[in-house]
Formats: structure tokens, C-alpha cells, sequence
């Protein structure tokens, strides 16, 4: 439609130009009559010059005002005024068909809502079609290479680890199984079950490949992929402050799960954030302020410039805050189910969501700007070597999107997608004991 669209504007444009050059010419042969007999230039030479006058008011007024020497503004501006005010078919071009190429107030808040409802991917086949269907999981083939260089340095023959994201339904002919006991605690692992070989040449295509997501509304700057600065940047805080250190709060505190309990925000993203704080403070020794404020009560749309005053008055009064978590559950589509077995226990599988502040057709967006981009890539970065070490499969790629969801307050943010819709909050709370501890690696340096 829009297509269509510039195309008519484009052809009422061409006509207006060929219209003008058709009067210019009309008014130069009427210029060029003889003066009559009383040295007049005569009711032809008269209309010539009247209409010369009203073309250079009309289409060359803005050089008329600079041979003046009316230079106190700025050109640009006023020759977008001026065409405006005289040329309707601009007008019409600029307020339809230069949505793209415009950053005015009303494109901003088209963003800026945008950005409240765009991180779930509700329509996962149809938004990631440049990167398939699975773009956001670990490849299996990635997996299976990870566990096969495991096996090969520790000598074992363990079985790839299971990724369960689709549940098939089970034939109900088929006898029933035993139920897998369910361990009452979680192990962490003391050492990673994978190691990366970072002395072999990692480039930007090779990073990109695999950790990373790019949506089709960004793209991700070769400047930033610089294996030095997401691996090496220190990001540990300081666990001696008397303040929290660490900041966890949901934009979208509605979130729920597959067997939530209305009106039990304990079954929700809320509780998981609840459950994520206790582990980061009585497993791993954290300062954790749990912010449990409501944004998206009455809908999505700007939930994030909702949170923004607030989380920034939260920030002002602990100033030794260093990690900001935005904690979140996916939205796929029904049937699928981001879940894995670990450690005989339905775990959900979740993953680190970075915002770009950049449009792939528009560029930097100016008025989401976000001074800590390296800063978030490497935090997320981080997270993913140590999930992919000491988890292989629990984490899928990090996922990169246009906007900027408030991930500029501190150097140390990070949006997580915990699970969706379909899982139980069973496996949230599973998926938490990792979450802590993979964030516990990277914050404890």
C-alpha cells in the first residue's frame, strides 16, 4: 500500500515539474513579443512579466531571499517551508510517504510505543523469517558439537543434552511411563561442561553466527563485535557496598505463565523475579532491590516510558545500584515450549535481549540514545559464554531489536526473557537456579 502510494507521489511530482517548465516557457515566449507602436510592451509582454513575477514568488523565493541577504536562518528549514506552503503535492509527499526518512514527534511516539510491545515475539514464524524459525535457539548441530568436544577432553560418552521446544502430543495408546524423581535441591556445576577456544580467529562473522539474533528492524555494528571488549570488560561489582547492588523489575509485570493463578502474583513473572532475588542474595552474597511497580496494568504500549521515571528515582535514591535486570517471559506461539531437562528437572530455557537504539532503514534513533551499547552487548555476551559453558542449550541467542527498552540507565543492564506463555511455573523456578548462578559468574568478575 505504502508502495503504492509513493508511487503516486512520485508521478504528481514529475507532472508539477513538467507543468512548470511548460508555463516558463509560455511566459518567455510571451516576454520575447515586439512592444507596439507606442513602445509598450503591450497585453501580451504585460501578462509575461505578471507571470514571471508570481513563478518567482511561488517557486524561487527562497533564492530571492538569499540574493537579500536574509541569511539569519537556516536555508534548509525554510526552503522546506516554503515548498510546503506553495507546492501541495510536497506537502502531501512529506506527510505520507516520508514516514521513513522523518524523525518528528509523532514518529517518536509511534516508536516509543512500538517499543512497548515488540521484545515478545508473538509471531515468531513471520518476524524472524530472515533467520528461520529456530534463529533464536542454539543450533542442535552447535549443541552436539559442544557436547561432542566435552565428551572427547573429559573421556566420557554422555548423551547430547535434550532440547524439548516443541512438545509433541503422546499417543495415549502408548503405556504410560514412570514419572523421573525429581532432585529436591539444584547442583550447580563446579566447572563448566564446555570451554570455549578463544585463541582461534573470532570475527565479526563468526560471533554473530553464534550467539547472536539480529531482527530485520536493526542491524549489529561491526564496531561493537570486538572479542576483546565483550569477553575482557570487567564487570564485576562491588559486594562490600552497604546499598543494593542490583536492581530487578518488570515492565511488563502481567507476564504469566501456563497454570498462573489469578490474582497469585507469586505464579507470575513477578514471583520468578522474587525467586531470582533470594537466590542472588542467600546463594551468592548480592544486594538485590526487588521493584515490583505495575506499568502495563492498563496496556502495553508505553509500559516503558511509564517504568522510566520511576526506575530513574530508584537509581537517584541507591546510587550503589551497578546491574539493572529487566526481567520478562517470551510469547511464542501455542505448541511450543522452550524446556529442557536438567539434572532430571523440567527446566525452562530463556535468553538475553539486547536493544540497539538503531533502525535499519533510519539509522541511530537520536531521541533513545543510549550511551552504554558495549556496555549491555558485553554484559549479555557474557552471560551467554557462561550459560552455553556451564549449561549447554538452556540459553538461546542473544536477541538483538531496534529500541532501546531502557537498558541506558546503567552500564550493567540486561533484559531477560525468561521462558513464555507455555511454560509451568515449575520450570520458571527451575530456569532460576541457573539464571542466578550464570549471573553470579559474570558479576562476581
Amino acid at each position: 500500500m505504502r508502495d503504492k502510494r509513493l508511487a503516486k507521489i512520485k508521478k504528481w511530482i514529475l507532472l508539477s515539474v513538467i507543468s512548470v517548465g511548460l508555463v516558463c516557457m509560455a511566459v518567455n515566449y510571451l516576454k520575447s513579443q515586439k512592444p507596439d507602436e507606442k513602445g509598450g510592451g503591450g497585453i501580451w509582454s504585460f501578462l509575461g512579466a505578471a507571470a514571471t513575477r508570481q513563478i518567482q514568488k511561488t517557486y524561487f523565493l527562497l533564492p530571492a531571499y538569499l540574493e537579500e541577504g536574509k541569511e539569519d536562518g537556516n536555508p534548509v528549514r525554510l526552503a522546506q517551508e516554503i515548498l510546503l506552503g506553495r507546492m501541495p503535492i510536497y506537502s502531501y509527499a512529506m506527510e505520507y510517504g516520508g514516514q521513513e526518512q522523518t524523525e518528528d514527534g509523532s514518529m517518536a511516539e509511534i516508536i516509543m510505543r512500538q517499543e512497548g510491545t515488540d521484545e515478545d515475539n508473538k509471531n515468531i514464524e513471520e518476524s524472524h523469517l530472515d533467520y528461520g524459525k529456530d534463529a533464536l535457539h542454539i543450533e542442535n548441530s552447535m549443541l552436539e558439537e559442544m557436547q561432542r568436544e566435552n565428551r572427547t577432553h573429559t573421556g566420557q560418552e554422555e548423551a547430547p543434552a535434550q532440547q524439548e521446544d516443541v512438545q509433541e502430543p503422546q499417543d495415549t495408546q502408548e503405556p504410560a511411563q514412570e514419572e523421573i524423581a525429581v532432585p529436591e535441591g539444584f547442583l550447580k556445576p563446579e566447572e563448566p561442561s564446555y570451554t570455549y577456544d578463544w585463541s582461534e580467529d573470532w570475527g565479526y562473522n563468526e560471533l554473530v553466527s553464534n550467539f547472536y539474533a539480529i531482527d530485520n528492524t536493526t542491524l549489529l555494528k561491526e564496531e561493537y563485535m570486538n572479542l576483546d571488549s565483550l569477553l575482557y570488560s570487567d564487570l564485576s561489582v562491588n559486594q562490600d557496598a552497604e546499598g543494593p547492588q542490583i536492581l530487578i523489575y518488570h515492565t511488563h509485570s502481567q507476564e504469566a505463565f501456563a497454570d498462573s493463578v489469578l490474582g497469585d502474583k507469586s505464579t507470575t513473572i513477578v514471583g520468578a523475579g522474587e525467586y531470582l532475588a533470594q537466590l542472588l542474595e542467600q546463594e551468592y552474597g548480592f544486594k538485590v532491590l526487588h521493584h515490583t511497580g505495575e506499568y502495563d496494568v492498563e496496556g502495553r504500549d508505553y509500559a516503558y516510558n511509564n517504568s522510566l521515571p520511576a526506575l530513574e528515582e530508584i537509581l537517584e535514591q541507591n546510587p550503589t545500584i551497578e546491574v539493572v535486570i529487566d526481567l520478562h517471559r517470551d510469547a511464542v506461539r501455542e505448541g511450543q515450549k522452550l524446556v529442557m531437562d536438567l539434572e532430571g528437572r523440567p527446566t525452562a530455557r530463556f535468553m538475553f535481549f539486547n536493544g540497539m537504539s538503531y533502525l535499519r532503514k533510519k539509522g541511530d534513533i537520536s531521541y533513545l540514545e543510549n550511551p552504554y551499547i558495549q556496555e549491555n552487548l558485553a554484559f549479555s555476551f557474557q552471560a551467554q559464554v557462561a550459560a552455553n559453558e556451564y549449561y549447554p542449550g538452556i540459553a538461546r541467542k542473544i536477541y538483538l531489536k531496534a529500541y532501546r527498552y531502557n537498558l541506558h540507565l546503567r552500564p550493567r543492564s540486561m533484559l531477560i526473557e525468561l521462558g513464555a506463555q507455555t511454560n509451568t511455573v515449575e520450570e520458571i523456578r527451575n530456569a532460576c537456579e541457573p539464571l542466578a548462578h550464570i549471573i553470579s559468574i559474570v558479576l562476581g568478575g
